[in-house]
């Protein structure tokens, strides 16, 4: 199946909170590393965010079908969102094909003591980037063809947790952006993509955890 194969309908979409190895910008991959603090509180705020958007859509929650990468770092964000919902919601599916793209041998290691020959950091990447599998490791090709295969369980006003390389992979997919734009570009936590038309919109949360880490607190 190709991309302009399938209609692609209205989804919801989180990117996971922040750890640890995001805040050092270490290679995370399919390491399978919990949210921090920050993280934590990215997710209710986005719980909240999510809510009121589905409120101005006017969807029914409880008529969404919910899928999280089964990462707990994605696995608690779900839950987090969640939370924000004072009802009952259908269970969460945790599908193997939403985790992040595996670095292999590269899983661990800080974006700055790799050189140009090993990997690439976001804002240094060219197209070819797409193809490139480190040792033991995916490439964003693979990730495309593991969608692909996921987007047949999507239904109108789906809800998806996972990760930043499956939200660049996804806007490739979804909107046709370019490779080389989204192989570069910095997937933002704490926001809520909503993908309607083929396009993607971001909806920002109310930014409570800079405040929570701030000093004095």
């Amino acid at each position: 199946m190709t991309t302009t194969d399938f209609q692609w309908p209205d989804f919801y979409f989180a990117r996971h909170g922040e750890t640890d190895w995001n805040r050092e910008q270490r290679y995370q991959g399919s390491m399978d590393i919990p949210l921090n603090r920050t993280g934590q509180l990215q997710a209710d705020a986005n719980g909240i965010l999510l809510r009121e958007l589905l409120e101005r859509d006017g969807v029914d929650p409880a008529s969404l079908k919910w899928f999280a990468s089964p990462l707990s770092r994605a696995a608690e964000t779900m839950d987090r969102m969640r939370a924000a919902f004072a009802m009952d919601l259908p269970p969460v599916i945790h599908d193997k094909r939403l985790i992040e793209i595996s670095f292999g041998e590269l899983e661990g290691r800080l974006h700055a003591e790799l050189s140009s020959d090993l990997a690439q950091a976001p804002g240094e990447r060219d197209a070819s980037y797409w193809h490139f599998r480190p040792e033991g490791g995916e490439n964003y090709a693979d990730v495309a063809t593991r969608l692909l295969g996921f987007a047949h369980e999507l239904t109108q006003h789906t809800v998806v947790v996972a990760h930043g390389g499956v939200l660049r992979v996804l806007r490739h997919l979804v909107e046709g952006t370019e490779r080389v734009d989204v192989l570069n570009w910095p997937p933002p936590q704490g926001v809520i993509a909503h993908f309607a038309g083929r396009r993607m919109t971001l909806y920002s949360a109310t930014n409570t955890w800079d405040v929570a880490d701030s000093p004095g607190r």
